[in-house]
């Protein structure tokens, strides 16, 4: 059967039919735990950035595994997160213990190398949960495709134009990019969050949402990274993939326009879009209205 080809447009109604608030009585402990596997030598910033909004969306923990050289640096610029510090001074190279974790998030600033490739690949051969991926660990995919059809159904791909490329192939136009999109979604039965002006999320069943919220400011070094932090720590709070991927876009736009409000398109950097997920969810939180 050829795949439907429904197209939808997200708004803030939208998002306000499976946003959750919490119980007064609620402790951290109904909020999941998230493991981000970040960083390596020279790229821990991103690992900062993507624990940072990974807090700031709600989780009720977090353990943020990296190398040695960046454990003085999460403990300082995150104390909120716990770390699970790598035996490799400058790369992730050991496998965590998963059965604890609720989300995991995978690729902000890890590289490619070798020991991290393997890190990977064992990772997705024994994870309970679907996967977050992004960066270097679709890069290292994109090297090692055969590993593609043993991803967790459910698992959610967060690339940039290129990234994609890499993974499924060069296409002509935007047209026939979608197209590949909702096919690699089918075929591996994963959400691919495709980052753009208006971020198109393809679903296994060959649905694609694209996103109302962010501006231009938003093209900036980490964004990508702010993103993959807001959704692992959507799905470690219990919501299901695809609602972590909608919610998850629409409110990483919608603190950039908060954002860009407070600095200009031009002066917002990724921690101006951390800073105000505050208020993105203080929007959601009163019927989409602003006070």
């Amino acid at each position: 059967m050829p795949l439907q080809q429904k197209n939808y447009f997200t708004t803030a109604s939208d998002v306000q039919l499976f946003f959750k608030t919490r119980p007064k009585i609620a402790h951290k402990g109904n909020f999941g735990h998230a493991l981000l596997i970040t960083g390596s030598y020279g790229k821990m910033g991103a690992a900062v950035l993507a624990a940072k909004a990974c807090i700031h969306s709600g989780t009720g923990l977090l353990t943020v595994h990296a190398p040695k050289t960046g454990y003085e640096i999460l403990q300082t610029t995150v104390p909120e997160a716990m770390v699970s510090v790598d035996s490799d001074p400058h790369f992730i190279s050991d496998n965590s213990k998963l059965e604890k974790y609720n989300a995991i998030g995978i690729g902000p600033g890890i590289d490619t190398q070798p020991q991290t490739q393997n890190v990977l690949k064992v990772l997705i051969q024994n994870t309970p949960v679907p996967l977050v991926i992004d960066a270097d660990a679709i890069n290292i995919l994109a090297e090692n495709k055969t590993w593609l059809s043993f991803i967790p159904a459910g698992s959610i791909f967060t690339p940039h134009p290129k990234e994609f490329e890499r993974l499924a192939g060069k296409t002509k136009n935007s047209v026939e990019r979608l197209q590949k999109q909702r096919e690699f979604s089918a075929k591996y039965t994963v959400y691919v969050v495709l980052k753009g002006a208006h971020t198109a999320i393809s679903c296994p069943n060959g649905d694609v949402c694209f996103n109302s919220t962010g501006n231009p400011g938003m093209a900036t070094g980490g964004s990508g990274d702010v993103l993959t932090g807001i959704i692992t720590s959507l799905i470690a709070q219990g919501y299901t993939s695809q609602q972590a991927c909608i919610l998850g876009v629409y409110l990483h736009g919608l603190a950039g326009d908060f954002a860009a409000i407070e600095q200009s398109e031009e002066s917002m950097t990724a921690s101006d879009i951390i800073s105000n997920l505050s208020k993105g969810f203080h929007y959601l939180h009163h019927n989409g209205q602003q006070n």
